[in-house]
């Protein structure tokens, strides 16, 4: 708002997992005075789920500008037998479909993000439960329904930084500076099971080229303020600014990566 001289309203649109959002924002004028978040791979998931019916495709949008990278986490109760995430895949190759492996929904970054695994240790199987959120993995763990959570970073850091949660594995090629103990997928040996949240701003197909520019300029000013990183450092979420044919790449990969899972997800038994 102080960069453009003028009020942002926000207004949170709920429901279908984004879905009513995107729909929205794909039917508004595109002048730059609408404009709303994508949450990949969810918006993507969404696009390439025909159960979803979704009336957008993925050139409905225009990336602007990423604003945050939260990579995936496995991670268990403290005192859970699976110590590594090798203990975990063994498990799941020992007993296929037993241990139990939550997600925050279907096809969502965590679904995927446990399909990457069973596709990179042959013969691991998970018996996927899929609840609704963070906060629904961490009852159903800590209660001991739930073996394993596949989530993010953001969702649990304090918990396993205080030792309450035991964190197997961060799902990124670099570790997270907020569980900076914690190995990442490619030291394990999975290098491909690579898997995250992002969060960033678009708009509706055929914005004007300048009030593009216009508005990436400002929301970069924005997220690169010292007391937003601050904010967003204390929340436990890594600002990864992305602007224009970067976030643009960034965000087709995305969707085509997502692809293959999604396929292969719709064409097994519900899990």
């Amino acid at each position: 708002e102080k960069s453009l001289g003028q009020p942002m309203v926000v207004v949170n649109k709920g429901g279908a997992g984004g879905q009513v959002g995107w729909t929205d924002m794909a039917r508004r004028k595109p002048d730059g005075y609408f404009i709303g978040y994508l949450n990949l791979p969810a918006t993507n998931t969404v696009i390439l789920d025909p159960e979803r019916k979704a009336i957008f495709g993925p050139d409905a949008f225009v990336p602007i500008i990423n604003q945050i990278l939260d990579p995936g986490l496995v991670w268990v109760r403290a005192d859970s037998p699976y110590k590594s995430l090798k203990d975990l895949v063994e498990a799941a190759r020992k007993s296929p479909n037993t241990v139990r492996a939550a997600t925050t929904g279907i096809l969502s970054d965590d679904h995927l993000a446990i399909l990457m695994l069973e596709e990179a240790a042959p013969g691991a199987v998970f018996r996927v439960v899929h609840l609704e959120g963070s906060a629904a993995q961490l009852k159903e763990v800590l209660a001991g329904n739930i073996d394993v959570a596949f989530d993010n970073v953001g969702a649990v850091a304090p918990r396993v930084r205080s030792g309450e949660l035991r964190a197997l594995a961060v799902l990124d090629p670099e570790r997270s500076k907020f569980v900076p103990d914690v190995p990442t997928t490619k030291e394990l040996g999975y290098p491909t099971v690579v898997s995250n949240s992002t969060r960033g701003i678009a708009g509706p197909k055929g914005m004007p080229a300048p009030v593009v520019a216009k508005l990436a300029a400002v929301l970069k000013k924005a997220m690169e303020d010292p007391d937003h990183i601050a904010k967003m450092e204390a929340a436990g979420l890594a600002v990864k600014i992305m602007v224009g044919p970067e976030y643009e790449r960034y965000y087709r990969e995305t969707h085509e990566k997502a692809k293959k899972y999604v396929a292969w997800a719709k064409s097994r038994p519900r899990r």
